[in-house]
């Protein structure tokens, strides 16, 4: 009997202490509330002109009809019982005993805690473009209303375009999108929040080019697309981060200009000559990315064969020809007469036609070796003009 009576005390003392820990754990769940709390609650009853939510406290909170506009036309008909809410605590309790609460100002709180932690970690987010000024883009971030001024919206420089008109009507197709943008601004006494989508872009841009150049090659051949030229190359973004395409690099031919060769938004393939982690530029090629031109043609002549040919450069010890395409040879100055020729201006200027003998062809490093001198000799043609006729020649240059 003992026994049996002692265990019926421990049932009795384990079931007063467990409703002692319901009654500690209830107490604990009624908040201590102040005015400018934000609490997760769970709608409890949906009226027309209020909504009761249950924050935890010993009544309810009360949500009334002109704390909740940012519900929209909709109003309470997007509400149900059980759903969770955000509320902003506006008094910790009224006449009633009520908590008196705000889902419009949590709204706003969210979206200043939300702006307050993007702009301490740098981070970036997108946001929907609700309206635009002369100025920029208007935003709504969980109702709290940014600016993106244009100067910070990408693929618009107003103070470059010039066109005040197409700007506006370039800012009133952004209205609806949802950019990725960065805030570079905030001060909530102010009401102030600037964004930008141009930083956006660029950490996005930086993170690209650092993926980009541990994973790309050299000897790769990549498809890119050009984003500028300027006058010693081309620029080429290979899906984040741009490529350099020197001047040198973009034909087998010689070329002055690169806009005759590209143009903005060609899509291209490019040969990756040079990846530089360090200083993170990135070398690539053009003609390098095509077949080779150069063996191709000269599997169509022979030394010995004489051939036509324009002068293209006069150096000092000869001149330069081309015989097709790219193919050019040298005619050194010792090939060019059969007398001591000083300079090759006394031969010939740049522009001449001229035919030439191929007297040696080296296909590893890509040279021809050229004769005027044999050529002339084999055609059985004078080897030199002597001093008159040249004197004649511009004499008569002169009076065209």
């Amino acid at each position: 009997m003992a026994l049996s009576l002692k265990g019926k005390e421990a049932d009795k003392g384990q079931g007063i202490q467990g409703m002692q820990g319901l009654m500690e754990s209830g107490v604990q769940a009624m908040r201590s509330i102040q005015r400018g709390d934000v609490i997760e609650g769970v709608v409890m009853r949906v009226e027309r002109d209020e909504v009761l939510v249950d924050i935890g406290t010993k009544s309810e909170g009360m949500v009334s009809s002109r704390e909740m506009q940012s519900l929209g036309a909709e109003g309470t008909s997007c509400l149900k019982v059980g759903d969770q809410v955000l509320v902003y605590v506006l008094r910790p309790e009224n006449e009633e005993g009520q908590v008196v609460l705000s889902l419009d100002r949590a709204k706003g709180e969210k979206g200043w805690r939300l702006l307050q932690r993007y702009f301490d970690t740098g981070g970036t987010f997108q946001a929907e473009v609700t309206g635009f000024n002369r100025g920029g883009l208007l935003v709504d971030i969980e109702g709290v209303h940014g600016f993106i001024p244009s100067s910070q919206v990408v693929a618009l420089r107003p103070e470059t375009d010039g066109d005040e008109e197409q700007a506006e009507a370039r800012l009133a197709q952004r209205v609806g999108t949802q950019p990725q943008l960065k805030v570079i601004e905030i001060n909530r006494n102010r009401n102030r929040v600037i964004l930008s989508e141009r930083a956006a872009f660029q950490d996005w841009r930086n993170q690209q080019k650092e993926r980009l150049l541990t994973e790309i090659r050299e000897g790769e051949i990549r498809k890119g697309k050009v984003t500028s030229i300027c006058s010693f190359g081309a620029f080429v973004d290979l899906g984040g981060a741009d490529g350099l395409i020197h001047v040198s690099e973009l034909s087998w031919e010689h070329v002055t200009d690169p806009g005759k060769v590209l143009k903005v938004g060609d899509e291209v393939d490019v040969y990756v000559m040079k990846v530089d982690p360090e200083s993170k530029k990135i070398g690539l090629s053009l003609r390098r990315a095509q077949p080779e031109p150069w063996d191709r043609i000269v599997d169509n002549y022979q030394v010995g064969q004489l051939v036509q040919a324009t002068v293209t450069k006069l150096v000092a010890f000869g001149a330069f020809a081309r015989i097709e395409g790219p193919v050019e040879g040298l005619i050194h100055i010792s090939e060019l007469a059969d007398r001591h020729v000083a300079h090759p201006t006394e031969i010939f200027k740049e522009g001449d036609f001229v035919t030439v003998k191929i007297v040696r062809i080296d296909r590893e490093r890509h040279r021809l070796a050229l004769s005027l001198k044999q050529a002339q000799e084999e055609a059985g043609a004078p080897t030199h003009r002597d001093s008159e006729e040249i004197g004649a020649e511009h004499t008569n240059e002169g009076l065209d």
